[in-house]
């Protein structure tokens, strides 16, 4: 059993890794899953499509810091913020829509943690992509939805993203 040891939320803010970044829960610091082909590649594919043809209702970007509590950071594989790039080092507003890319190593509760973090927040939408199924998710706080007809979808702004374009 691995020994963590208590970092403050002024330790992590002010540290860099450089294989990735790191999220931060209660003092805990928390490797992502991150560097697998298929991973990359669906988080490239959705934050390209975003940006070019969203680039006019919304400001994305990949890996950044969201401060979902005074003692909690998460690190979504794409935010996606409405209107135009937040002012700051992190993020600190809710999100529109907080992507998660799922790796072969993420396990069901650490991403059950992380979608109640973001919805607790105020992320409207919370979008996992599979790239080992082709599949994706969408929480909200009224449930989860599932994608059959294989277009993910937002209303207020309305973004609509066939999973052809990302998978």
């Amino acid at each position: 059993m691995a020994i963590s040891t208590a970092v403050s939320v002024a330790d992590y803010l002010a540290t860099s890794y450089e294989d990735g970044d790191r999220e931060y829960v209660d003092g805990e610091v928390l490797e992502r899953h991150v560097g697998e082909l298929d991973h990359g590649n669906v988080q490239g594919n959705i934050y390209f499509y975003l940006r070019m043809k969203y680039e006019h209702l919304i400001w994305a970007g990949p890996e950044i810091r969201v401060q979902v509590k005074p003692s909690r950071f998460r690190v979504p594989d794409v935010t996606v913020m409405l209107g135009r790039k937040p002012s700051g080092a992190i993020i600190v507003q809710p999100p529109f829509i907080a992507i998660e890319v799922l790796s072969r190593e993420d396990r069901a509760v650490d991403l059950q943690a992380k979608i109640q973090d973001y919805l607790e927040f105020g992320v409207v939408y919370v979008w996992v992509l599979n790239p080992i199924t082709c599949t994706a998710a969408t929480y909200t706080p009224n449930g989860v939805v599932s994608h059959r007809d294989g277009v993910l979808r937002t209303e207020n702004p309305e973004i609509v993203v066939p999973l052809s374009s990302i998978f």
